[in-house]
């Protein structure tokens, strides 16, 4: 692995952005991308969308691995978004930039004119990106609710949502939390506990003064201020054991207008605490392994092996997109699994002796030991396998999730970050067992296991597509939402002509969230914890 410097977040802000909804203003979203080669960008993150409003400071931070002897090329992309459609593709483009990090790492304060493509300005709208070192590991929880707030709706009562500002080192007031949920109606809510990295929330500096303003929400963005007031970290941790602590909310102009005026309602923090945010190095280096399965797709609608047009065909340099996809992914997953032995299984063929149709027989056709060594036992019981079957159907995937989801159950009993499982599936696309599939992946969410699906050839990967998830939670038959997103699906030909190591990066990305989700979910630490830092 080369040696990540640190990890930096950065805090984006645009103005002035076009305008494209008629009737109201734009809703912007900022996504952020990284070159990986090829002419293939992949997403690393992006901020939430705010409502109406054309120069927007966004509350969430999108965090990036600094690599310093890496040229890490960025694009920002900043979209109206007019759907709940996970795909930017749909939504209209407002402009953005391309960068390096280490453009935005080395200046204070990064601010371009926003293009929609290159020299074509994005009318006078601009984006500005300041970069922080994530110095700390900790993370702030709050717990809060008001009391008595005024009422600003002239037909109902307030809508009131909180944010939260840290004054930076030039005294410059920064949003770095804004409450998700507005409380419709209600002048004593209480919101959902939250929480902010503790970097986020005040740079680790305890006694940074604080902004808390609490404002009543309307849609057309023109959010009305109920009150605000200043504290500090060490202020917020008073609060504990039942003892909430008190901030009065003040309007400074009610303030300045009535000698009567007391205040516009009561903020009562709850509960404030901070605790340890656990990394994916951290529970790697604590001794978590990764276990690393394949499934090959052997169904007839792949083509005879023997024919060139077959997509199981292995040309005269020894490749086809099946064994560049169990290289690319294996190659990269195989440095965190100690005994490098991989279960390996094929699905959709008939196999012999008896010839009857298997969805999860072993690649080296050992039932009770599925196992290969290394990557490149994995491709040699995959060459040597191929003349001995008959590539029939259908195309189930249940079978073989359902498989290492048992492993993964057991592993789940100890207790313990000591195992997460991959699941690789590599296939032509044509699913049979829909239904029983999204079933198998709703049970798998609630394990430790990601499932990574690899779209060979150029058929049509719409039901892969609505099992990644990333349209919305993915939901079984009966209705039960996944309890986490663990599958990623990417077509392999949109990586044909670019670097091998592309298609890992791509793949892959999504691992390490979703392993440190689990475990955090779970409330389970690494099994050698990282000794902390007193600080």
């Amino acid at each position: 692995m080369a040696g990540c410097v640190s990890r930096v977040e950065l805090s984006v802000s645009c103005r002035s952005l076009l305008d494209r909804d008629l009737g109201s203003r734009s809703d912007p979203l900022c996504v952020l991308l990284q070159d990986v080669g090829g002419g293939q960008w992949a997403e690393l993150d992006r901020t939430e969308r705010i409502k109406n409003c054309q120069n927007p400071e966004f509350c969430k931070k999108l965090i990036v691995d600094y690599y310093f002897e890496k040229v890490q090329k960025l694009k920002f992309g900043v979209y109206d978004i007019d759907n709940k459609s996970f795909d930017l593709n749909d939504d209209d483009y407002l402009g953005g930039i391309e960068c390096t990090l280490g453009q935005v790492v080395s200046s204070s304060v990064f601010t371009r004119p926003l293009e929609l493509k290159q020299g074509k300005p994005a009318g006078k709208g601009t984006i500005t990106i300041s970069a922080e070192e994530i110095k700390d590991t900790r993370v702030v929880y709050l717990e809060i609710e008001a009391r008595n707030l005024d009422k600003k709706d002239f037909l109902g009562k307030s809508d009131p949502f909180l944010e939260f500002y840290k004054q930076s080192d030039a005294g410059t007031w920064q949003l770095v939390y804004r409450s998700e949920v507005v409380i419709k109606n209600n002048l004593n809510p209480c919101w959902r506990k939250f929480s902010v990295p503790l970097q986020t929330f005040c740079g680790g500096d305890f006694n940074k003064p604080i902004k808390v303003q609490c404002a009543d929400h309307d849609s057309d963005g023109s959010h009305d201020l109920i009150g605000t007031f200043e504290t500090t970290l060490t202020g917020l941790q008073e609060a504990g054991d039942g003892y909430p602590v008190e901030f009065e909310c003040i309007h400074p102009e009610k303030k300045k207008k009535k000698t009567s005026y007391k205040n516009s309602g009561i903020i009562r923090i709850k509960s404030c605490k901070i605790e340890r945010d656990y990394s994916f190095l951290d529970y790697v280096m604590g001794g978590c392994q990764i276990n690393f399965t394949v499934g090959v797709d052997f169904t007839g609608s792949n083509g005879d092996p023997r024919s060139p047009d077959s997509l199981h065909y292995i040309s005269p340099d020894g490749i086809n997109e099946y064994l560049i996809a169990i290289w690319s992914v294996g190659s990269v997953v195989q440095d965190y699994d100690t005994d490098k032995l991989f279960p390996a299984f094929g699905f959709g063929a008939q196999v012999p002796p008896s010839w009857q149709v298997s969805h999860e027989f072993a690649l080296n056709f050992n039932p009770s030991n599925p196992y290969c060594q290394g990557i490149q036992g994995i491709v040699d019981a995959y060459c040597q396998i191929l003349p001995h079957i008959r590539l029939y159907g259908p195309t189930n995937f249940s079978p073989i999730i359902n498989h290492v989801a048992r492993f993964a159950a057991h592993s789940a009993q100890q207790g313990t970050a000591s195992q997460y499982f991959i699941l690789l599936i590599i296939t032509d696309g044509e699913i049979t067992d829909l239904d029983q599939t999204r079933q198998a992946i709703v049970n798998a969410s609630k394990l430790p296991m990601s499932i990574i699906i690899v779209g060979v050839g150029e058929a049509d990967f719409r039901a892969m597509e609505f099992l990644d998830g990333d349209n919305g939670v993915l939901k079984s038959p009966t209705g039960e939402p996944a309890a986490r997103d663990i599958v990623q699906f990417v077509p392999f030909r949109q990586f044909k002509n670019a670097p091998r190591e592309a298609l890992s990066q791509m793949v892959l990305a999504e691992v390490p969230k979703q392993l440190v989700a689990y475990y955090k979910w779970q409330g389970w630490p690494p099994v050698k914890p990282p000794e902390i830092n007193k600080m």
